[in-house]
Formats: structure tokens, sequence, C-alpha cells
């Protein structure tokens, strides 16, 4: 019999073909190379941390220092505490574990400092860090469990000690000076980034430029793909602009078709695609921190958060990371200290459209204030089976592997008036999944009306949260009556198997 109607034909394939694109719905997780795991050989690598460079013990927390002038950078930045590729390969169990899809990696590129965001030589991996055949094997371990390795492209600009920028300072006649921007108009001689002296910006207008790091065969972008990296996250892609972007793009397909470009784009993002498949989810991530302090409430947060969804495209939701925190912010434990609404926001990262991106040790709960306190060693010490935050982060990643909708479905909002609720679906009754979450500080009851034509009357429905809840959750008619304590969300489930052999879905698909 032909389960299917009128509005199933018209997207029949489409949730199968996002299923085949490992982009969307992906769970990521970051890392920092020199703070995942301590090197198993530190000893012999000492040499390669020379004064003023400095290198911290592994239980040292990283304190914010003092402004260097003659090297036009802080001390924060030159101070190491020695992982590299091998040592975090021996660790990647640990993310295998907890159900990742994709290892993305801070840049690895040779770079003076240690985030590696002032590159010396983008094509090749800091000494700290190993060699490109430690990436060739990284890759090839990622691939043989299923996973995806994305580089961190910085082609905005480079480092004051690169020696293409040397030349082009030393030498007005030099050939390279056109790949920067000089002039007494500048601090220091030359444009940087953020007005950072060891950032000086590339013309990305020139050319030659373009063809180093996109458009030529031995160009950056495609070098890599073609050693086993199948994407790269962009840093400040905005200030890259349109039309570059589409180009590296492009360049990225032509070489590795599925490939993914994501963005650092901190702008509203509909009109930034297709010059990137995906973008960092900056205004999602803004949305939800005010719902999660009282700043948005929960119809507020729903609208806002349907125009985005309408503005910018199903697909390229799916594909664009949701962050709560990262590299560039504190942790998400000292940010939101609150464990209930810290649980709620994991939640609805793990439910609302898009790819959820978490951030080394943040699984754990570790802390961490602003720059640099939030790129701290990984607290190793805390992966043990008692700790509650790695079982709960675990508990949502499965349940998102294990029901299509969150992955790959559609969103469509749930009306309420008080709770956030929406709805994940696909073409089959039997996948969709309800989300109701109230942010707010008292329980809240209310009648909410799910417009979903393939729910059947008296559905009982489970909470994947709470899946030896005794509690009778019925949808009547469209309408579901429910109770929400504060500060929780309720993810359900409609049962749809025969129970006596019967199942009133006995003709819908």
């Amino acid at each position: 019999m032909d389960y299917a109607n009128r509005f199933d034909r018209a997207v029949a394939g489409v949730y199968e073909a996002r299923e085949r694109d490992w982009r969307q719905g992906a769970v990521i997780y970051q890392v920092l190379v020199d703070r995942f795991a301590p090197s198993a050989d530190l000893e012999a690598k000492r040499h390669l941390y020379p004064a003023p460079k400095r290198l911290r013990t592994w239980d040292e927390l990283p304190r914010a220092g003092r402004y260097l002038e003659d090297q036009h950078l802080w001390s924060q930045e030159i101070e190491f505490w020695g992982g590299d590729l091998p040592s975090m390969r021996a660790r990647l169990g640990h993310v295998q574990q907890l159900g990742a899809d994709v290892l993305y990696l801070n840049p690895i590129c040779s770079a003076y400092t240690n985030h590696k965001y002032d590159a010396l030589d983008y094509h090749a991996v800091s000494p700290e860090y190993g060699t490109r055949d430690d990436v060739k094997a990284l890759a090839e371990d990622l691939h043989a469990h299923g996973m995806k390795l994305v580089l961190d492209g910085v082609f905005n600009h480079m480092g004051r000690n690169s020696p293409l920028y040397r030349e082009a300072a030393a030498d007005p006649a030099s050939p390279k000076r056109s790949w920067f921007f000089f002039g007494d108009e500048y601090p220091g001689g030359s444009r940087s980034w953020f007005r950072a002296q060891n950032l000086p910006e590339l013309n990305l207008e020139n050319p030659a430029v373009r063809e180093h790091l996109f458009g030529g065969r031995d160009s950056v972008v495609r070098r890599w793909l073609r050693d086993g990296v199948d994407g790269w996250r962009l840093d400040v892609a905005f200030d890259i602009g349109f039309t570059v972007l589409e180009q590296l793009t492009r360049a990225a397909h032509e070489e590795k078709v599925g490939s993914l470009v994501v963005g650092e784009i901190a702008n509203y993002p509909r009109e930034w695609f297709p010059s990137v498949d995906a973008v960092m989810h900056f205004a999602l991530r803004g949305l939800m921190l005010r719902l999660a302090d009282g700043r948005l409430d929960a119809p507020t947060f729903g609208r806002m958060f349907t125009r985005l969804v309408e503005e910018t495209g199903t697909e390229n939701m799916l594909r664009s990371w949701i962050y709560l925190d990262n590299h560039d912010t504190a942790r998400l434990a000292t940010l939101v200290p609150d464990v209930r609404a810290r649980r709620l926001l994991q939640v609805l990262q793990f439910t609302l459209p898009g790819a959820p991106n978490l951030y080394y040790g943040s699984e754990l709960d570790m802390e961490g204030g602003a720059d640099p306190e939030m790129r701290a060693p990984m607290r190793w010490d805390l992966v043990t089976p008692d700790n509650q935050a790695l079982a709960w982060t675990k508990q949502l990643i499965a349940m998102r592997r294990s029901h299509r909708a969150l992955r790959v479905g559609d969103y469509r909002p749930v009306s309420a008036n008080r709770l956030l609720a929406f709805e994940r679906h696909t073409d089959r009754a039997a996948d969709t999944v309800i989300v109701v979450a109230n942010p707010s500080d008292q329980t809240l009851t209310e009648t909410l009306m799910v417009g979903n034509s393939k729910m059947m009357d008296n559905t009982r429905l489970v909470d994947l949260l709470a899946p030896d809840s005794r509690e009778d959750l019925r949808l009547w008619a469209a309408l579901l009556d429910i109770t929400v304590p504060p500060k929780t969300v309720r993810v359900l489930s409609p049962v749809t198997a025969p129970l006596g052999g019967y199942t009133n879905y006995k003709r819908v698909q």
C-alpha cells in the first residue's frame, strides 16, 4: 500500500539525501591541539619552545599576562602546554565514545604563537604539533571510524613573523609587497586585523594571493583537502567578504565534492549562502543565552528563531554549527553557572536544527573565564564514569543519533503561550519529535497545539530524556496538555507501534 500523501511525494528523497550528506546535522568536537592531551615525548620537544616562549605543566592554568611591545603580542600568547597531534590521536577514543561525527582543529599551521592564528607557512604544520604526515594519519584514523576532519583556515591575515610579510616589509620593490597593505596611516606601518600588529592582513583583491590560498592546484585549501582533510572552518569569514568566500567555497568543492566550508560569520546569516556552506551560529547563540538568563521570554525566542529558519533555509541551518562556547568565549559552565539553565541550553543545542559544536572539555563542565582562561588544558581527571556532565552529554548525543528528525528533520513551531515549543519532523510520523522547554522560574501548565496532520488522536508520547517516567502524556486531536517544571525541557516522541496487534497509524507513513 502507498502510505505517502501528495505532500510526502513532493519531498520524496529529501530526507534520505540529507542523511547522505555528512555535513547536515553532524556533531562537531573542537580541539586546541596544544591543550588537548599532554605529549608522550615532551622532553624531546623542549627545544621547540625557546625563550621568550614558555612551556607550562599540564596542571597549570592560563592567566592573562602583559603586552610585549617588541613582539606586538601578549605574553599569554607564547605560553604552551605541549600537546601535539600524536598525543591527540592517542585520545581519539574519547571523542569517538562521545559519538561525535567531526573533529575540528583550531589552527595547526606553522605559526609563532600558541593559538596559531598568525601563520608563518600555511602549508607546514607547526613543529610543536608534528608534520603533514601526522595530519594524514589522523584523517585516516577518523575516516576508519566514519568520522571527518575539519581544519581552521586563517586566510584574512598572516603573522608578522612570516617570511612573506618580512620580505614585503623589508623591500618596497618585492613582488610580495602587494600581498599586504602598507602605509603610514596604519599603526606599525601595515593594515592589521582588529589593529593587532602581529596579524597583518592579506590583500585578498590580489589574484596572486587568491591563487596561493585556494585558486591554484597546489593552493593551501586544495592541497590539504587532497591530504585527507574534509573541510574548512574559516576564521573571521565576515572580513573575507561574499565574493572571495564564494570563490574559495567553489574551489573546495571542485577539489573534493561534498567538502565543507563553514564561516565564522557573526552577521545575520541569510545572504551568506552560497558564499559558504554553513555559518557558526552567532545569532542563535545570542538568542539562547538571552533565553537562559531571562532577557528573552520563550515566545519571543520562538518568533525570532522561526524567522531565522525561514530566512536562512532548512538545509543551510542543518549544516551550520550551533555552539554555546569555544576558544573565544568563556566556558559554558562559567558563563551559565545555574546547572538547570545550562542543561536546558544543551538540550536546545541538540534538538534545534543544526550541527552541535562541542568545545573540548565542556562535556565535562570544565570552567574558564575570559581569554585566556577558557583555553585551559583538558581535564582528563574529570573523565570518569561518575561525571554527570559527561553522562548527560553522551545521553544527548545518543538521543540525537537515534532519532532521524533531530539530525535531518524540518523545524515547525508548536503553538504555545508561555512555553517554547517546536517540532522536528520528516515525512514519517514515527520520526516526529516534539520539544517543550520552560526557561522560566516557575512550573507552567499549558495546552499546546501541534500542527502535524499525521499525529493521530490519542497518541501516547514518551519523554526521551525520562524514558522510565510513568506519566501518561497524550495528544488529543492535535492538542497537548502538559506541565513543565522550571528550567526543564521535555523531548517527546510518539508511540506508533502496534499495541495488542492494533495501531491507528496503520495507513499513515
